[in-house]
C-alpha cells in the first residue's frame, strides 16, 4: 500500500503487449514491476499470457530473454511462461536516485524469428535510513541575530526515493531558541534550516545543543540523527553569500588530470577575519568527490582524474563558504561531462544459423544481431554495412537490430563457405568501427547427377573366356559431397520396348568393375550392349546411364570345314582325268570354310599325301587340284589324295579332304573303275572280319603254347625286341593303325592275288602291306628257328585266294 493506503499494483505487467499485426514488425513495449531485493524465483509476470501464447508454444519456439545490459536479472520458464527473478536487485545500486528504475530486455522467439520488448520497473522499498553528512554540526551564531533568522543545514540524504525518502525533520529535545524548517524550493532542491525563535544571549547561554532528527515516509518509518552544537558569537553578523546559488560547469570526459572545471565565488560584508572566506566541499552521503579538488582560497575546482561519461553524465557537488567569524553559506555545483567518441560500437549476436542448406530461398535470415554504442549523440549513432558480398545483405529489423539475409540462390559446388564481414561504425569524429565476422558454411543438397568420365565405354573379351573375367570398369563422379556423392553402379533396367539386359554381364556396385559371368562364343554373339546406371545416395537419389559396348574377340576355336568334296558320301565319288591331260589340268577344287573371323579364317591348302605325290599339285590359296605333270601309262588308274586344309590361327587348326581320281583313256569305259571301287570298298569290310578272326586264332595259339613259352623265355624276349612292323611313309591304313596300337598282338604279312578278269568281281582285296620280300624271308627264318609254321612264302601266281598269312 502507498502512503495514502491505496492498493498498489501487484508485481505484474502494468501494460499488455500489443502483438504484431504483420510478421516482422516489432510490438509495443510491455511494462512490469517488481520490488527491489525480491527473492530469487519471485514471480514477476506471465509473459506467455501477455503474448497470447501457450507454454508449449514458447518452448517450441525456443523463447529466451536477451538483456539490454550485461547482466540478466530475470529468467523465463519456457514451460509455463512465467517471468521470475533470477538475481536479487538493489534499486539504489542499479539506478541511484533516478526514478523510475527500469530494466529492459528483449523476448526473442525462434522459428519464426520474432522479438518483443519489455521493461521491468524496480520499485523502491524502505531499506535505507536517512543519514546526515556529519554526525556533529557546529554552528556559530552571532548573538546579534534577530529572531526569525534562518541558518541553513545540510539535509539528511536517504538513498530511497519517493515516499521512502526524507519526509520530516524534528528537534529533540525541544528548546525555546530554535525550530526546524523543511521544504522544497524546486522539484529537485530541498532545504533544511534552523529558525531562531528567540534572541540569543551569549552571557545567558553561550552554547546550545540538541539533536536534529530526519524521518522518512516508509512503513515502518526510518530516521537519522545528527548533533547540532550552536556556539553563540559575539559579533560577526554577516554570513558569506555566493554569487550564484547553482554553478554549472562542463568538462570533456577525456580532459587530463588538473584541468579547471569552474570557480565558485562567495562574498562577506564583514571586515577583517570575519570577512575572510574559505571554501571546502560539503560531503554528501553516497557521493564521492575524489575526482575533484577545490582551492580553499580561490574556490577553483580542478580534476584529480579523467572522467567517464558512460559511468556518470553529471556530478553534483556541494561547496561551503565559511568566513572568519564562523558564518557559512552553501552552494550547489553541477559538473556536466561532455561525451567524447571513445567507445567503439558493440555488436551482439542474438541468433546465427550455420551451416545453411544450399537450396534455401533468397531472403532467408542467417543471423540477427544488435548494435549499441555507449557514447551519446552522434557518437552513439551507428550504421552497419556488409563488406563485398553479393549473395548476402543486411536489412534493419527494428530499432538497433539488423538481419543478415540471403539475396540470391546459393550453390555449394561453387562456394562451400562464405566469410561475411559486418562493419559497424558510429558517426563520431573520427568515427570508430567494430568488425564482426560470420562464417557461413553451405551444407550440401543432392542437386548434381553423377557424371561418367566417358560418354560411352567399349570393352573387349576373348571368346571362350573363363567365368567372371574382368573386362573393364566404368567410373562416374558426383559434384556433391557425403552420401550425396557416394556413387553405386548397376545394370540399368531395360525399357518395356527393349530386350532385357544380358545376364552374362555383371557390374560391381562399389567400383564399377564390369565382369563377364560365363564363356562367350564369337560365332554366336559378337557384340553386347548394356546400359549401366550410376546412382548417388541422396534423397531422392539421382542417376545417370551410360552405354557399355562389349566386343567379343575371336579365338581360333573352329577347325576348317570341308564343303566339297563331301566327306560323308559312301561310296566316295571319284574325279575322272583323261590320260591325255597335260600339266596344269584342273582335276577338282577343294572348298572349305572356317567359322572364325579375321586371320583365324584365312585358309591354306596343302597336299598331305597321295598315291603319286609327284602327279598332283594343290593351290595354296585357291584349293584347286591340278596335274603337276602329264599322265603316263605307268601311273596307277586309281589315285588317292589327302588334302590338308589349315587356318592361320595361333595355334592353327586343320581338316583333311580325301579325294579319289581315276585316270581313264576314254570316259566311255567309266563302268569298270566304278565297279572296282565298289569291290574295293567291300574288300575293306572283308579285311575287317579277317583281322577279327586272326585275333581269336592268335589268342588260342597263345594258350596252347604257354608251357613252351616258359622254357623259351629268353628267346621270346629277343623275339619281342625284334618285332617287325610294316607300314609306308605315305599310307596310313586301318590295319597299320590297329597293329600300332596293339589290336593285333603280332605282325602279319599277307598278299592278295587276283585272277585274270577279276576286275569285275564283287570283291577287291588290298595289296600286301609289306615293305619288301626280304622282310618276309627274315620273318620266315625266325619262325623256323622257333619251330613254328611259316606262311609268308610269296607266290606270284594269278590264282584267286591268299597264298600265305604271315608268321607270328
Amino acid at each position: 500500500r502507498g502512503p495514502a493506503g491505496e492498493e498498489r499494483l501487484p508485481g505484474r505487467a502494468v501494460a499488455l503487449i500489443l502483438l504484431l499485426c504483420v510478421s516482422g514488425v516489432r510490438a509495443e513495449t510491455a511494462r512490469y514491476s517488481v520490488p527491489e531485493e525480491a527473492e530469487r524465483g519471485s514471480f514477476v509476470a506471465n509473459i506467455a499470457k501477455d503474448l497470447g501464447l501457450t507454454g508449449e508454444e514458447l518452448s517450441a519456439r525456443q523463447a529466451r530473454l536477451v538483456p539490454e545490459g550485461e547482466k540478466q536479472y530475470f529468467q523465463l520458464n519456457q514451460h509455463t511462461g512465467d517471468l521470475v527473478v533470477r538475481e536479487q536487485m538493489d534499486r539504489e545500486e542499479l539506478c541511484g536516485q533516478s526514478e523510475p528504475c527500469l530494466l529492459r530486455f528483449e523476448v526473442l522467439l525462434e522459428s519464426p524469428l520474432q522479438s518483443f520488448r519489455a521493461e521491468v520497473a524496480v520499485e523502491d522499498i524502505n531499506d535505507h535510513s536517512p543519514a546526515f553528512p556529519e554526525e556533529r554540526v557546529t554552528l556559530k551564531i552571532p548573538e546579534t541575530s534577530n529572531p526569525g533568522s534562518r541558518f541553513p543545514l545540510e539535509g539528511a540524504r536517504d538513498l530511497d526515493v519517493g515516499s521512502n525518502g526524507v519526509q520530516a525533520y524534528s528537534i529533540a529535545p525541544e528548546n525555546e531558541y530554535f525550530s526546524v524548517s523543511f521544504g522544497s524550493q524546486s522539484m529537485d532542491e530541498k532545504y533544511v534550516e534552523l529558525v531562531l525563535e528567540k534572541a540569543l544571549d551569549r552571557e545567558e547561554q553561550a552554547e546550545v545543543g540538541f539533536s536534529l532528527i530526519a524521518v522518512d515516509g516508509g512503513s515502518p518509518p526510518r530516521s537519522g540523527t545528527t548533533q547540532i552544537h550552536v556556539v553563540v558569537l559575539d559579533v560577526n553578523d554577516n554570513a558569506p553569500t555566493f554569487t550564484q546559488k547553482l554553478y554549472i560547469g562542463q568538462v570533456l570526459e577525456n580532459s587530463p588530470e588538473g584541468s579547471v572545471v569552474l570557480s565558485v565565488v562567495a562574498t562577506d560584508q564583514d571586515a577583517g577575519p570575519n570577512g575572510d572566506i574559505t571554501y571546502e566541499f560539503s560531503q554528501v552521503v553516497g557521493q564521492s568527490h575524489s575526482a575533484f579538488v577545490i582551492d580553499p582560497v580561490s574556490g577553483e575546482i580542478r580534476l584529480t582524474k579523467p572522467l567517464d561519461f558512460e559511468a556518470a553524465e553529471t556530478h553534483e557537488l556541494s561547496v561551503r563558504a565559511t568566513d572568519g567569524g564562523g558564518l557559512s553559506a552553501i552552494c550547489k555545483v553541477l559538473v556536466e561531462v561532455v561525451d567524447v567518441n571513445d567507445n567503439a560500437p558493440e555488436l551482439v549476436v542474438s541468433s546465427f544459423s550455420s551451416p545453411l542448406p544450399e537450396n534455401v530461398l533468397p531472403g532467408t535470415v542467417v543471423a540477427l544481431f544488435a548494435v549499441k554504442d555507449r557514447d551519446a549523440g552522434a557518437n552513439g549513432k551507428i550504421s552497419c554495412a556488409l563488406e563485398d558480398q553479393l549473395s548476402f545483405s543486411l536489412r534493419p529489423a527494428y530499432k538497433n537490430y539488423y538481419e543478415l539475409v540471403t539475396v540470391s540462390v546459393l550453390d555449394r559446388e561453387e562456394t562451400a563457405r562464405y566469410i561475411l564481414t559486418v562493419i559497424a561504425a558510429d558517426a563520431g569524429s573520427p568515427p570508430l568501427t567494430t568488425t564482426q565476422t560470420f562464417t557461413v558454411d553451405i551444407s550440401d543438397v543432392n542437386d548434381n547427377v553423377p557424371v561418367f568420365n566417358q560418354t560411352s565405354y567399349t570393352m573387349y573379351v576373348h571368346e571362350n573366356n573363363v567365368p567372371t573375367v574382368l573386362v573393364g570398369a566404368v567410373s562416374a563422379s558426383d559434384a556433391d559431397v557425403g552420401p550425396n556423392a557416394k556413387v553405386t553402379y548397376s545394370l540399368a533396367p531395360a525399357q518395356p520396348a527393349e530386350q532385357p539386359p544380358c545376364s552374362c554381364i555383371s557390374v560391381n556396385s562399389e567400383n564399377g568393375h564390369v565382369f563377364v559371368l560365363r564363356p562367350l562364343d564369337y560365332e554366336r554373339v559378337r557384340q553386347i550392349e548394356v546400359s549401366v546406371s550410376a546412382s548417388d545416395a541422396g534423397s531422392p537419389p539421382l542417376s545417370a546411364n551410360v552405354t557399355v559396348r562389349l566386343l567379343v574377340v575371336d579365338e581360333n576355336d573352329n577347325a576348317p570345314l570341308v564343303l566339297y568334296p563331301a566327306q560323308d558320301s559312301s561310296p566316295a565319288s571319284s574325279e575322272l582325268v583323261p590320260m591325255s591331260a597335260e600339266a596344269g589340268y584342273l582335276v577338282t577344287k577343294v572348298v572349305a570354310v572356317d567359322a572364325d573371323s579375321g586371320q583365324n579364317s584365312w585358309l591354306s591348302y596343302h597336299l598331305l599325301r597321295a598315291t603319286d605325290p609327284g602327279l598332283f599339285a594343290v593351290g595354296a590359296q585357291s584349293g584347286e587340284v591340278r596335274l603337276r605333270r602329264p599322265v603316263t601309262e605307268r601311273d596307277a588308274v586309281k589315285q588317292k589324295l589327302v588334302v590338308l586344309v589349315r587356318d592361320n590361327g595361333r595355334p592353327p587348326l586343320s581338316a583333311t579332304a580325301a579325294l579319289s581320281t581315276l585316270l581313264l583313256k576314254d570316259f566311255s569305259d567309266v563302268r569298270l573303275p566304278h565297279s572296282s571301287l565298289a569291290a574295293e570298298d567291300e574288300g575293306g569290310s572283308l579285311t575287317t572280319y579277317l583281322i577279327i578272326s586272326l585275333v581269336f586264332v592268335s589268342l588260342l595259339f597263345l594258350v596252347s603254347t604257354a608251357a613252351f613259352v616258359t622254357r623259351k623265355v629268353c628267346k621270346r624276349k629277343e623275339l619281342k625286341g625284334e618285332h617287325v612292323l610294316y607300314g609306308t611313309g605315305h599310307l596310313q591304313s586301318g590295319l597299320a593303325d590297329a597293329a600300332t596300337v596293339g589290336t593285333l598282338p603280332h605282325a602279319y604279312c599277307y598278299e592278295i592275288s587276283l585272277t585274270t578278269g577279276s576286275g569285275n568281281s564283287e570283291f577287291k582285296f588290298l595289296k600286301p602291306i609289306v615293305p619288301s620280300l626280304v622282310h618276309c624271308t627274315d620273318a620266315a627264318r625266325r619262325s623256323r628257328e622257333l619251330r613254328t609254321p611259316n606262311y609268308c612264302d610269296v607266290h606270284n601266281s594269278r590264282s584267286v585266294g591268299m597264298k600265305g598269312i604271315g608268321t607270328l
